[in-house]
């Protein structure tokens, strides 16, 4: 077949065969991602698929689950489509639990070699992963905003998020010291070491499809685990070009597994759960979900870490300058139009200052350019299906039954696609609204106000949730004081963005267990194991 047109010549060992899909302009000149490909015989390019005519499909692109290295197709399968056109992206394999076994025998397979490997070997590896991954940014990015709708813009930050972490965990992986401990018998010597738990599952949602998988697998692989990836049926092909490009970087066959499925859910969340030879099961998703997660785990008595729903406040004092607290509010609440588990969920606005925030916040809102996020100067995509649209529009009616008054937005934008919502500023909202105890997971702000410090505690606070909160104050007592008393894993003082490869990510009450991020995230894939040695050394 003929060479896609403006490209430029690529080496003979690695030409295209096929009108390419993923980025083939790009990557023509991306030579060290070449001669990776090269070194590992790793050059085939692709069926044809053409998606809106913007892209034509490269090796990244692929309709297979992968298991063991190698693309595992599948007689059944499911449709992927683009959220902000309907138009269909590819189709996946509809793995049942017992396809799924394959993957698990794989990944217990692989444990066997690589949990003898060095943390230096894991950290390269993990580098070089990292490597390709930015190498692939516009690639990858533009098969996010395909699958979850968020803005190309955006779609980079999140791969370039993902990265971090694969760096991060890189460093810690040398750094999973043991102790020395001086025990209660004379003449006795104790030491700590830390081993990998095994092999893991990982579940992870549609709204991060890059970050929440390497959040997670950079951990478990920096501890010498082995992986099997369930990513979410709305967003399967970024997990599955992640796992070529592990490939590509070194990763053993085996090592890093990604299972499709959307018929077989049930079955497939709860093979992984009651297998016995996975020993870890993280998870991101719904309180809900997690529940039922967690008593499927019990039967194994499986190690758990969960990140679950979040329903964030947004305090503002009086002695913040009003600007900076809309700034930060409106990079919280729309980011990802709202559908992230981190987004302010429920502003509080001291009476003094009420007006003027919910002035502004209109105006900046009103600014925003919703459309197709493939689209120049488009800020904000699409929900992610009908449902969530659904459920973004009764929150907003119920808020004005109650006498909330929309400012702006407050409506389906059914003019530029069935699942585009106007991002919402909602003023007076009441106590009593389903979004004081529901997550709404759309751009929708609604804007309570409060008189006091104790009363505004009491209504964070007054939720079963505990994920991440929000407090704008230019008082550092206050800041102290407040943060400490919020039931949140997580606080954000005077900034709307929290989320950081460094810091430790997760929740308390029904948001879960378990940190992501920062030198936490890896214990949650180490065991400790306690070696106690007799009669050495003098005594005491």
């Amino acid at each position: 077949m003929a060479r896609p047109t403006g490209t430029k010549q690529f080496p003979r060992a690695i030409t295209p065969q096929t009108t390419s899909w993923w980025g083939v302009a790009a990557h023509n000149q991306k030579v060290p991602l070449a001669s990776r490909m090269l070194r590992s015989g790793q050059c085939q390019w692709l069926s044809t698929i053409n998606v809106k005519d913007k892209l034509s499909a490269r090796y990244l692109f692929r309709e297979a689950a992968i298991i063991n290295g190698k693309d595992y197709p599948s007689t059944m399968h499911f449709q992927v489509y683009d959220p902000a056109t309907q138009a269909q992206i590819g189709i996946c394999p509809d793995l049942t639990s017992r396809q799924v076994d394959e993957a698990i025998a794989a990944a217990y397979t692989a444990f066997n070699s690589f949990r003898r490997t060095t943390p230096f070997e894991r950290a390269k590896l993990l580098r070089e992963w990292r490597d390709l991954v930015m190498e692939s940014q516009e690639d990858l990015a533009t098969m996010i905003t395909l699958e979850n709708g968020k803005p190309i813009a955006e779609a980079k930050g999140e791969v370039a998020y993902a990265a971090s972490f694969m760096d991060w965990f890189a460093g810690e992986a040398p750094r999973a010291y043991g102790d020395v401990i001086a025990p209660s018998v004379a003449g006795n010597r104790a030491i700590t070491i830390k081993q990998p738990v095994g092999v893991c599952g990982i579940i992870t949602p549609w709204n991060f499809p890059a970050a929440m998988i390497t959040r997670k697998v950079s951990a478990a692989i920096a501890a010498g685990c082995t992986v099997v990836i369930k990513p979410d049926c709305e967003t399967p092909f970024t997990a599955i070009a992640l796992a070529k490009l592990a490939k590509i970087a070194g990763i053993p066959d085996g090592v890093v597994n990604v299972i499709t499925t959307k018929s077989y859910l049930k079955e497939v969340g709860e093979k992984l759960c009651t297998d016995e030879r996975i020993k870890k099961v993280s998870f991101t998703g719904s309180t809900g979900v997690g529940k039922l997660l967690m008593g499927q785990s019990s039967s194994t008595l499986k190690k758990l870490s969960f990140e679950l729903g979040g329903n964030a406040p947004f305090i503002v004092f009086p002695d913040t300058p009003v600007a900076e607290a809309v700034t930060a509010a409106v990079s919280c609440k729309f980011r990802g139009s709202g559908q992230t588990c981190v987004c302010a969920n429920r502003l509080f606005v001291h009476e003094s200052i009420y007006d003027e925030f919910c002035d502004l916040l209109a105006e900046q809102v009103s600014g925003f350019k919703i459309g197709n996020g493939l689209e120049e100067g488009v800020t904000h995509g699409p929900l992610i299906h009908d449902r969530a649209v659904d459920k973004v529009e009764a929150h907003v009616d119920d808020a004005v039954k109650h006498g909330g008054k929309v400012l702006v937005g407050g409506k389906r934008a059914t003019e530029i696609g069935k699942y585009f919502y106007y991002p919402t500023v909602i003023r007076d909202a009441k106590p009593r609204i389903r979004i004081m105890k529901e997550e709404t997971f759309g751009p929708v702000a609604a804007v309570f106000k409060f008189t006091s410090e104790e009363e505004v505690i009491a209504l964070a606070n007054n939720v079963e949730v505990g994920l991440a909160s929000y407090v704008m104050t230019n008082d550092i007592n206050r800041a102290f004081r407040v943060a400490e008393q919020l039931e949140y894993g997580m606080v954000g003082v005077n900034t709307g963005m929290i989320s950081d490869c460094a810091t430790p990510f997760g929740g308390v009450k029904f948001s879960g267990f378990g940190r992501e991020g920062s030198k936490y995230g890896i214990e949650e894939y180490l065991n400790i194991k306690s070696i106690t040695f007799g009669k050495v050394g003098a005594l005491y």
